[in-house]
């Protein structure tokens, strides 16, 4: 099976790219940067793997190499918490996801020979945010910038349906992986500073890396999964509950919580990502079949910690 990736030199795609290759699929990286792509993915390591350039928010040649591709896994975008929400950071945020998207449902339409399905991602922004609400894929969208991204982020790519593509978006949570969200809060834990954010009390919908590329593939394979999925572990905690974990695992105390201002002075407005939550379960993914190799929150901490 072929499959082009575009975000793949990122945190989940190369983690992905990894485990397609050690199953022996042929890969197609579509990166804007294709020196770095060269160097992530060295041809003497991935013979079965072509790294393309691409201008993803814009038609061009590179539309071309999706032609004859089985599937197709979007997980490009800008990052939503690295720096602060500028007036010119929300666009490149929006339009890092839905224009290439749309460019990518361009890609799809032009083809003479279509891939069989697109792993589209998503997030679980899409939901707004609650200390008390259970949200679940049926669930509505809350109405704040997240949730209109993820809005036009998910139909940016409903048009390949109607080209007979099959259609998985995936609402992905805060993926747990060395790399990731965990790398950023070890520090202040192995200095015996490590505490919650903010309150403690938001809720923390989480997904194990390994999970959610296991996912990713299931989508890929699984004809019959079609539609809306909550790339979310069964079990999220609070936060407090989540560092007390995390502190754990480290052999480090969980008392020294970060204030809300600090986060809000470094984010501005992308501190809603992380000052508030959502309660997300996967109703519709375990409805498919899928099972997780980490449903709870301190298994996958000691794994990805063990690491």
């Amino acid at each position: 099976m072929k499959i082009a990736i575009t975000g793949a030199t990122g945190f989940v795609g190369t983690r992905l790219v990894e485990r397609l290759h050690s199953e022996g699929e042929e890969i197609l990286v579509l990166t804007r940067n294709l020196e770095k792509g060269k160097v992530i993915f060295p041809s003497s390591a991935y013979p079965n793997l072509e790294v393309i350039a691409y201008q993803p928010q814009k038609s061009g040649a590179w539309q071309k190499s999706i032609d004859g591709c089985e599937g197709i896994v979007n997980l490009a975008g800008a990052g939503i918490a690295d720096e602060r929400w500028t007036a010119s950071r929300k666009q490149e945020i929006m339009d890092s996801r839905k224009v290439t998207t749309e460019k990518l449902v361009e890609a799809i339409a032009l083809a003479q020979t279509k891939p069989s399905v697109l792993v589209s991602g998503s997030a679980i922004g899409y939901y707004g945010t609650s200390e008390t609400a259970t949200f679940d894929e049926q669930s509505n969208t809350g109405n704040d910038f997240l949730a209109e991204v993820c809005r036009e982020w998910e139909a940016a790519a409903q048009p390949v349906k109607d080209l007979g593509v099959r259609l998985v978006i995936l609402r992905i949570g805060i993926v747990l992986g060395m790399g990731g969200s965990i790398s950023k809060m070890l520090t202040p834990f192995k200095l015996f500073a490590g505490g919650p954010i903010g309150s403690g009390r938001q809720w923390f919908s989480w997904v194990h890396i390994d999970d959610l590329v296991s996912l990713i593939l299931h989508s890929l394979h699984y004809r019959e999964m079609q539609g809306i999925f909550n790339a979310t572990s069964p079990n999220p905690v609070q936060m407090g509950e989540f560092c007390q974990d995390l502190g754990a695992v480290l052999n480090r105390p969980s008392w020294l919580p970060v204030p809300d201002f600090a986060i809000e002075l470094l984010l501005g407005d992308g501190a809603v990502v992380v000052l508030e939550g959502q309660k997300v379960l996967p109703k519709q993914t375990q409805a498919s079949g899928f099972e997780y190799q980490y449903p709870t929150v301190k298994p996958a901490l000691k794994n990805i910690l063990a690491s």
